[in-house]
């Protein structure tokens, strides 16, 4: 099975992620009771800065697929090769979209529409209880400022080590403005202000060839604090809307030409289906699901459906094209990526996914020479830089619903000078080592809030309950062997383990309290579609 040809796996692929989208995704529609007839958030509640209805969906569509694809699908199915071997990677990534990723996604959004655009840590109030709420709203703020943290690092070190970059991705922030301004400004036709744009982000390509912007790491990070600050106060339409649609256009363009490159470069998979022996330093159950998120399901996601797309969908006709459709998107970005990775027959470092996934790009595609590791980079950390802004402004959003800040100047303050403590404290690595089993522990407790959400309108929950407590059992099952590993190490990561159990008892207490409330007190609130 290692010499099965590309092109047979991508289409067999993107089959399961098409028929998943048109049968399981038009059932969760129904169920979760989706209505074109219904006024948004956006329109309802209207004040110019936050809540703003997308002038087109699709501009709405490249918000959140650019805020919700950024490294992990990338990073995730690369490392599970490595480890596991393709197979089960392909298999978690098209079953995951379509069973559970487009669930949770398309569930957190409507759970929010149905609520004022309220964040999915909000609601976990009327669904489950106003202790859970309080728990879980700490646990999504600290995770996203650690997001906000580790986000910067990453994107600092990458401009330090390659200079080249910084133009093709710090440039898109003017021409999303001027974007913007075209757009709902001056009223331009989406047509001419895209083109306009897309020949603009073209031109910072060999801007950053010949002119490298060079700084020292701490300069970037001033930089990109100070970035991140301005762009989460910012009206959405001016910034937030076309960066991120802007952006999308580099990704697809992305996943159009791997696309283009597997079904007619000729290669074949080298990799093995399964290893057997791996060199994955944790148990193929139940690290496999948390390795790979992004790609098959990733609670992050629900932070973006909650936080800034449910605040700006200009009807519920498009809630499944953006919010089920975003993620299988993305697991087709997962899949491009396990066929890319997969074609190598040397080269990979499980010390450095990104440079094994560019490696598996340019193997998939010699039309584009010695650019097509280049674009891979480029366009990853061009996403790094679009989670980073969203994930500061979803952190604003969550700092005044939990501490009732109401000054948005302040909570944003708030938010980046503790991010700037934890990189200066030197925190960051120690804390992500777990954070992926955190963002995995997210995911099952938005599963739980959605499952509140259909009980109370008597629809029967099992479409999100069971995956909710399957997500819940392989992540306390990963903490838990992370606290183990922790504590019997020679040298002990002591602030990764108090994180660790803290993340376990968390995920226990909320799914205990959701678990006691429905099956014992029969207390879930009955409401109206």
């Amino acid at each position: 099975m290692a010499n099965i040809p590309i092109p047979l796996i991508v289409a067999v692929g993107l089959g399961i992620l098409l028929i998943g989208y048109v049968s399981y995704g038009s059932f969760a529609v129904w169920l979760f009771g989706v209505d074109p007839n219904r006024k948004t958030p956006a329109q309802k509640l209207y004040d110019g800065k936050d809540f703003v209805p997308a002038r087109n969906w699709l501009v709405l569509f490249g918000h959140h697929f650019a805020s919700i694809a950024g490294a992990g699908p990338i990073v995730g199915p690369t490392l599970a090769l490595m480890y596991w071997g393709w197979l089960p990677a392909l298999l978690w990534i098209l079953l995951g979209s379509v069973f559970l990723g487009g669930v949770h996604d398309l569930g957190s959004l409507v759970v929010s529409l149905r609520n004022d655009a309220k964040s999915i840590s909000e609601n976990s109030r009327k669904y489950i209880s106003e202790r859970a709420r309080i728990v879980f709203s700490i646990f999504v703020w600290f995770a996203l400022v650690l997001i906000v943290a580790v986000f910067a690092h990453y994107a600092a070190n990458s401009y330090v080590k390659d200079p080249h970059i910084v133009w093709p991705s710090l440039g898109l922030i003017p021409v999303a403005l001027i974007f913007g301004f075209m757009t709902y400004r001056l009223g331009l036709n989406m047509v001419l202000s895209t083109l306009t744009a897309v020949l603009l982000m073209l031109l910072l390509i060999p801007l950053g060839e010949v002119i490298p912007i060079k700084a020292s790491y701490a300069i970037w990070m001033v930089v990109l604090f100070v970035y991140a600050y301005i762009a989460s106060l910012m009206p959405v339409q001016y910034l937030l809307q076309p960066r991120d649609y802007l952006s999308a256009y580099l990704l697809i363009g992305g996943m159009v030409l791997m696309l283009i490159g597997a079904l007619i470069s000729g290669r074949t998979m080298h990799l093995p289906p399964l290893l057997k022996e791996s060199p994955a330093p944790f148990p193929f159950v139940p690290f496999l699901f948390v390795t790979i998120a992004c790609g098959a399901i990733s609670g992050f996601h629900s932070l973006i459906a909650s936080g800034t797309t449910a605040k700006q969908l200009p009807s519920e006709r498009y809630a499944k094209r953006i919010g089920y459709g975003g993620m299988l998107m993305e697991g087709a970005l997962a899949l491009l990526v396990v066929v890319a990775v997969g074609s190598l027959t040397s080269g990979l470092d499980l010390k450095n996914p990104i440079g094994t996934f560019g490696r598996g790009v340019s193997n998939i595609t010699p039309f584009l020479g010695d650019y097509g590791g280049y674009f891979a980079i480029l366009v990853l950390n061009a996403f790094i830089l679009t989670t980073l802004d969203t994930a500061t402004r979803i952190a604003r959003y969550v700092t005044e619903e939990l501490f009732k800040v109401r000054n948005m100047y302040l909570s944003s303050a708030i938010v980046v000078g503790v991010a700037i403590l934890i990189i200066l404290g030197g925190q960051a690595g120690k804390l992500w080592t777990v954070f992926g089993a955190a963002n995995q522990l997210l995911a099952a407790l938005a599963l739980l809030v959605i499952t509140g959400f259909l009980m109370s309108l008597s629809r029967n929950p099992l479409l999100t309950l069971l995956p909710g407590l399957f997500m819940l059992v392989i992540t306390l099952s990963a903490l838990a062997y992370q606290i183990k590993v922790f504590l019997t190490s020679s040298s002990p990561n002591y602030v990764a383990v108090i994180f660790a159990v803290a993340l376990f008892l968390l995920g226990l207490y909320v799914g205990f309290e959701a678990l006691w409330r429905w099956l014992v007190k029969g207390s879930h609130k009955k409401s109206k579609i």
